[in-house]
């Protein structure tokens, strides 16, 4: 049996009630077929990139499966009949993620402090939008010399 994540996308109007009945049916045509279902995660509603059916937003859920091709055929033909279900994606993987998915992880309070590449405020010139002392430039020559030139 092969290793797949797979997600899928519920239309914006749906329960969370629907979408989780939806998810014991799809799981139900995997273990029917001799596979299983290793996690599932509720992404919940999510804003979609651009619209989908008339939808701007979606219900998104994962999938973690070991499963032969057969059911995994089986699971999307039955997706794409589904009205709810708006979009599918299958990927066949060496190996399952362990623990959360990056979707579920929160991000972590060190790392969004943590800039290291932004000058520090006393490196700035004052007045200067955040721009750094140009005093190793030459000077700009008068505006009148441009105007010359280009006549």
């Amino acid at each position: 049996m092969a290793l797949y994540e797979h997600v899928f996308l519920a239309r914006q109007d749906v329960t969370s009630q629907q979408v989780e009945a939806l998810t014991e049916q799809f799981k139900n045509v995997i273990t029917s077929k001799g596979g299983k279902i290793d996690k599932v995660e509720y992404w919940g509603v999510k804003s979609l990139a651009f619209r989908i059916k008339k939808n701007r937003k979606a219900h998104f859920s994962l999938f973690n499966i070991d499963a032969s091709a057969a059911a995994v055929a089986e699971m999307e033909r039955q997706m794409g009949l589904n009205e709810d279900v708006l979009r599918f994606m299958t990927i066949r993987v060496e190996a399952l993620e362990e623990g959360p998915s990056a979707m579920m992880r929160k991000r972590d309070d060190a790392d969004r402090d943590d800039r290291g590449d932004r000058p520090e405020r006393s490196d700035r010139r004052p007045g200067g939008f955040g721009r750094p002392d140009r005093s190793d430039r030459a000077p700009r020559r008068p505006r009148e010399d441009f105007a010359e030139e280009q006549n």
